[in-house]
Formats: structure tokens, C-alpha cells, sequence
């Protein structure tokens, strides 16, 4: 039996609708403000051997936190003893393949005929997990032991009913536990969602069917790989960058990436880069590899689908220990501050072979902000947001203002949203002007949101980075502005705080402005062409004093 490429895409289309609708369903239901505003959750479907067939299009980051979970599934339980109506949660990226404890990944077989053939999972990034700080996800956390409740592969779920031991273990563990159980039942729903839906498939389409498309999807997308790759030119390409800190000491940590491209086949080595820590900035193998592909993906084929087909032309070396490749028990809660500067460093090695295709350094950050506290009203809260920054400029483009970037594609929070549900108000949300790096096109521009807390004192936590390392530009673009953290008082007192801190304590009093980094530019400033000096100075993205030296 032989599929034709018309039933080929037909069952790539199905498979990808289910994995929508299931993403829609936890946005729908969800309690978290995270989630159900901001989309901070991913879905997939894997067939038996673990391999991603479809992912939601949604936050590439999240596909490493689910990619392994099913080979652990099966190796701990054993195919035989997984049934219909089984569902299973995991986070720990040590045993449970994740990438930090935040993500709770579920994954629930799919049955046929009595014969397992394929698993649907979904992820979400849940705003409390337990450990020292509320929001898990604070600085100064040093070990795995510290940033919450690690999960390894449990059943949560038998004939579809969860199992209330397990739930209620988890659930004594974090805060604000009524948020969190709307969040794990957003979940679980989808998954016995996708797992109606995959059942509605297999009426329509054999087995034999589903494992020759999905085994044609693979191959697919691994052709797609090789032919981008093939395009570029052979040879050897290295970069350097470095984060800022890890939030226990230690500065200026190397990021570094030999790239090698031979032929059709792509070769990452991560050798030279930091060993792993003290602080939680470390990342784990699943993180790493997707990290790259990501990188990889939107040079080569940014308009294919994603799945494990992009391995197969794709090495990926580090040393073991690294920090890009950390052991147990490193901690790496913020590890996707880690994982932008694993992108901005691949990026700008291949800026060397694809001017045309690489971007200048965007913001760099996933800046994450942890507010916890009393509320007036007497109920406890915690608030957790990460905010975007510049995206980096074009060869033919500015940078875009204000996003998420690379693998953190989250949405924006409105301000609407935020005060509705949590004692804080948002004084002002604005793009920081100046804040793109100069060049024939800008680079976009970071964003400056102020907290204050109504009515009682709250206590912030956060993670930032580019505070110090400010995002590169391209052939001759100049850097884009770091960011910064200030608690400001009403009397005019100013006090800057370090990007990576725990528990500072804002009173009613103060406010607290977050600036996120800005982007780099591409080509030479001078070549800029003065009616976009003029428009950027209208709009206030740049001041009138930068923009008559542009001039």
C-alpha cells in the first residue's frame, strides 16, 4: 500500500488540527492568566517510538520539554501495561527528559483496535511549581532541589479518572493551588480531546495509513532540512557570546559554537563553551537541541512544518557538564536565558555564511517577573509574566519593537487583564526610546512596563539578561540597549537592582520599572535613509538629539 502526497498532506493537516484544537481548548480553560492570556503551552501528537510527528505551532522551546517524554513513559511502564484511558504528567528534566520544573508536560495513549499506536501530549508552563520563591523562578536558586516540586513520569490518570493520590500530592506542593488544578485540568481535557479526535482519525484512516503518513511527514521535513542546509556554503564558522550571570556570582559566561557544514549535514559543537553554574541559567540536552533547531529551522525551511524529521541531517556535541549540557542537579529554571544566547551564538556564526538570512542579536532575554503577596482582600497571589524586547534587524528590514523573540513566543499580557485579576497597577507600558541599535536598518526597540503594588507590600522576583552583554548588530549595526531593573520610591529615591535577584520587597510606595533590552542594527547608520530617521523621530522612537546625529 502507497499513499499519494494528496493523502499525505490530508493526514498532515488532520494530525495538525487536532494539536490546534487541543491548544485552543487548554487557552479556553485554563485559570492562569500565564496560560490563558499569554499562551505560555504547546501541544503535540508522537507516534510509539517517541518521535514528535506534529507540533502546535506555537512555542518552539516547549517541544524539548515534551520531546523525550514518551521514550521515558514507555521505559518505566512497559507498552504492555499502558491503557486506554491513561494519562501521564511529568516535568523533571533529569528523569522526565523536561527542560525545568515550571513546564508540567501530560502525555495519554492512543489506542486502536486494542493496539497502542500513538501518544497526544500538551505542555504548559504553570506560574507556581513550589521550591523557595514563588513563581519558581527566581536568581540565587542553586541546585534543582530549590526550585520546586520535581515530577517524574506518574500515571495522574486510570480509565479516565485522575487519580486523586497523586493530584493531591501535587497540589500541597505549590501556591495558590486552586489555580494551579484549573490549569492541570485545562490539560488533562485536551488530551482527552485530542485522544476523541485521534479516535474520529482512525475511522476514517487504517493504521497502516497513519504510519506510512506519518513516517512520509518525517521524511518530508527531513528532505526540507538537507535541501536548505545543502544551500549554504561548506565550511567552518565560529562565535562567542556571553550571558551576564548566573545570579550567584558568577559573570561573564561563555557561550561559544563551532558550526560545520558539509554538504547536506550540519555539525554543532558547543566545546569551549562555560561548565555548568552555580546559578539556574544551566540547560539540559532537550533544551540544547531545541535550541538549535529552532536557529537551524528559520534559516533553512521557516515555512515547513516541525517535527523530529529535522534531527536527521542535524549533530549536536557539548561537553557533558557544560553548561549547555548540565548533570543532575544543576539548576535551570531560568535556563531559557541560556537557551537565547545558545540562538544568538549559532545565529551569529552562520551570519558569516548567510548574511542575507541572519537577523542582528535581538533582545536576548526571556525577562521573567515573579510579583507574590497578600492581597487587600486577604487572598495570597502569584503573578507571573515574562516580557518581550527587540527583535534584531534585517538585511532588507527594521527589527520588530516590543516582541518576544526566537523561542519564547508568547503573547503580550494586557494591562486590562493584569489588574483584573491581581493588586497591581500598571502605571506605564511604552517602548524605551533609543533603545534600537543604530544602522542602515534599527533595531527594534525594548519595552518599559512599572508596577506598583495597591494596597499592600509585594515582593518581586526576577530573571533578566543582555543587562550587561547588550545584543549585537550586523555588519556595522551598532549594539541595542541593555535593559534594566529600578525600584523607584515616591520620594525620588532610585535604587537599580541586579537582573537576577530574589524577594525584593516593593512597599504601596514604590514602583518597580522593568526596561528590556533593545536589538541590534544591521549595515552602516550612514546609509540610513533620512525619511526613516524622520518617522522614527515623529513616533518617539528615537530622541531628537540621536536622531540629528543620524542625520
Amino acid at each position: 500500500m502507497s499513499l499519494n502526497p494528496i493523502q499525505i498532506e490530508m493526514i498532515r493537516n488532520a494530525l495538525t488540527g487536532i494539536c490546534d484544537e487541543m491548544y485552543v481548548a487548554i487557552m479556553r480553560s485554563a485559570y492562569s492568566t500565564n496560560i490563558k492570556e499569554r499562551r505560555d503551552h504547546s501541544t503535540a501528537i508522537f507516534d510509539i517510538r517517541g518521535r514528535t510527528i506534529v507540533q502546535g505551532e506555537s512555542l518552539p522551546l516547549l517541544l524539548a520539554s515534551m520531546h523525550g517524554l514518551v521514550e521515558v513513559v514507555l521505559k518505566k511502564y512497559g507498552a504492555e501495561a499502558i491503557k486506554p484511558g491513561d494519562m501521564f504528567i511529568s516535568n523533571d528534566p533529569y528523569v522526565g527528559r523536561g527542560s525545568h520544573l515550571p513546564d508540567i508536560a501530560a502525555v495519554m495513549p492512543i489506542f486502536t483496535d486494542g493496539r497502542l499506536v500513538a501518544f497526544v501530549a500538551d505542555i504548559a508552563h504553570h506560574a507556581d511549581v513550589g521550591g523557595m520563591v514563588p513563581g519558581s523562578m527566581a536568581g540565587g536558586m542553586t541546585e534543582i532541589y530549590q526550585e520546586g516540586l520535581r515530577i517524574p513520569p506518574l500515571r495522574i490518570m486510570r480509565d479516565h479518572k485522575i487519580d486523586d493520590n497523586v493530584m493531591d500530592l501535587v497540589l500541597l506542593n505549590v501556591r495558590v493551588p486552586h489555580e494551579r488544578r484549573g490549569d492541570y485540568n485545562a490539560q488533562f481535557a485536551a488530551n482527552l480531546l485530542g485522544a476523541r479526535r485521534m479516535e474520529e482519525f482512525f475511522r476514517r484512516w487504517t493504521l497502516e495509513q497513519f504510519e506510512q503518513g506519518a513516517e512520509a511527514i518525517l521524511n518530508a521535513v527531513a528532505r526540507r532540512i538537507r535541501s536548505g542546509i545543502s544551500e549554504l556554503p561548506d565550511g567552518k564558522y565560529v562565535f562567542e557570546d556571553h550571558v551576564d550571570d548566573d545570579g550567584a556570582g558568577t559573570t561573564a559566561i561563555p557561550i561559544k559554537v563551532e558550526v560545520a557544514i558539509k554538504g547536506d549535514e550540519i555539525f554543532f559543537d558547543f566545546a569551549g563553551s562555560s561548565a555548568q553554574v552555580t546559578g539556574n541559567i544551566n540547560v539540559t540536552t532537550s533544551g540544547l537541541e531545541a535550541s538549535v533547531l529552532y536557529a537551524l529551522k528559520v534559516l533553512v525551511d521557516p515555512d515547513g512544518p516541525t517535527n523530529s524529521g529535522m534531527m536527521d541531517p542535524v549533530t549536536i556535541t557539548a561537553p557533558e557538564g557544560s553548561i549547555v549540557n548540565a548533570r543532575f542537579p544543576a539548576a535551570t529554571a531560568a535556563r531559557a536565558q541560556t537557551c537565547q544566547r545558545i540562538i544568538d551564538v549559532v545565529l551569529g556564526a552562520l551570519a558569516q555564511a548567510a548574511p542575507q538570512l541572519v537577523i542582528a542579536a535581538s533582545n536576548g532575554s526571556n525577562t521573567s517577573c515573579s510579583f507574590s503577596g497578600i492581597a487587600p482582600d486577604g487572598k495570597h497571589y502569584v503573578y507571573m509574566e515574562t516580557i518581550g524586547g527587540g527583535a534584531g534587524a534585517r538585511a532588507y528590514k527594521d527589527g520588530t519593537d516590543g516582541v518576544q523573540a526566537h523561542v519564547t513566543n508568547t503573547s503580550n499580557l494586557p494591562i486590562e487583564a493584569l489588574e483584573r485579576e491581581y493588586p497591581l497597577l500598571i502605571e506605564r507600558y511604552e517602548f524605551v526610546e533609543n533603545s534600537g541599535g543604530a544602522g542602515k536598518w534599527r533595531g527594534g526597540l525594548g519595552l518599559r512596563r512599572v508596577y506598583r503594588p495597591i494596597g499592600h507590600t509585594c515582593h518581586f522576583s526576577g530573571q533578566g539578561e543582555r543587562f550587561v552583554y547588550q545584543p549585537w548588530g550586523l555588519f556595522g549595526g551598532k549594539p541595542g540597549r541593555a535593559g534594566r531593573l529600578s525600584l523607584v520610591h515616591d520620594n525620588g529615591k532610585i535604587i537599580q537592582v541586579p537582573g537576577k535577584l530574589t524577594g525584593l520587597q516593593i512597599p504601596d510606595s514604590a514602583r518597580l520599572e522593568v526596561e528590556t533590552p533593545g536589538a541590534g542594527g544591521y549595515g552602516n547608520p550612514a546609509e540610513r535613509n533620512s525619511a526613516s530617521i524622520e518617522q522614527d523621530t515623529k513616533s518617539g522612537k528615537i530622541s531628537p538629539e540621536i536622531s540629528a546625529n543620524a542625520a
